[in-house]
């Protein structure tokens, strides 16, 4: 075979561009075509991040409108939980009813747990109670609880005279001041909130706490 430099000029550069053929035909398979393909995957990453912002985007304008609701729904969730609190705060309660009695003018001399009673959604905790006091500042302790944000559901409720409390059914006689004129004994049930639980389905049937009286 002759060697490259006793060929003619056109087999040597046709002998050159077979060569330079061979050598980018080896480097395209080896090299270029696996940088072309992640060229081509992170191409395509590129273009799913743009439409995903694109469409992310659309949603700019009602940002402040679902920040809007969110502030909204959670004050709502506050309030609910002050009417049906999820846990049983009695002392609270307790304190809360003692508050109001002390600005309505009136005495309240009793609080007696009774059975607690457990529904589907909720829980009634009812409190046996007596109470004396002026006539119309017995009135007002009622009406201040019926405004209450809590819910706290009156019932059972007896009136006498402070001359013969036991028409009321009142456990204990008390040195009363001159100015009170009434006796008064009452069943005052409140609610918590509770989980779902098998449990707790299986214990009442479902309902909603009375309102109040």
């Amino acid at each position: 075979m002759a060697n490259f430099s006793e060929l003619s000029g056109i087999k040597q550069w046709g002998m050159v561009i077979l060569g330079g053929a061979v050598v980018t035909a080896a480097l395209y398979f080896t090299v270029f075509k696996g940088q072309v393909e992640k060229n081509a995957a992170a191409q395509h990453a590129l273009e799913d991040k743009v439409r995903e912002n694109n469409e992310l985007e659309s949603y700019r304008p009602k940002l402040k409108q679902i920040e809007q609701q969110l502030a909204e729904l959670k004050q709502q969730l506050e309030i609910e939980q002050r009417i049906v609190p999820d846990d049983k705060q009695i002392d609270a309660f307790m304190t809360m009813m003692g508050s109001e009695a002390s600005r309505a003018g009136i005495e309240l001399r009793r609080y007696t747990a009774k059975d607690v009673k457990s529904q589907q959604y909720y829980t009634e905790v009812p409190f046996d109670m007596e109470l004396d006091g002026p006539y119309y500042s017995t009135l007002n302790f009622f009406d201040r609880v019926s405004k209450l944000e809590r819910i706290i559901n009156i019932s059972n409720l007896m009136i006498a005279t402070t001359k013969n409390p036991s028409g009321a059914k009142a456990k204990h006689t008390y040195q009363y001041a001159p100015n009170e004129s009434v006796v008064a004994t009452f069943t005052a049930t409140t609610y918590f909130s509770h989980d779902l639980t098998p449990s707790a389905a299986g214990a009442g049937k479902p309902g909603t706490p009375a309102a109040k009286k």
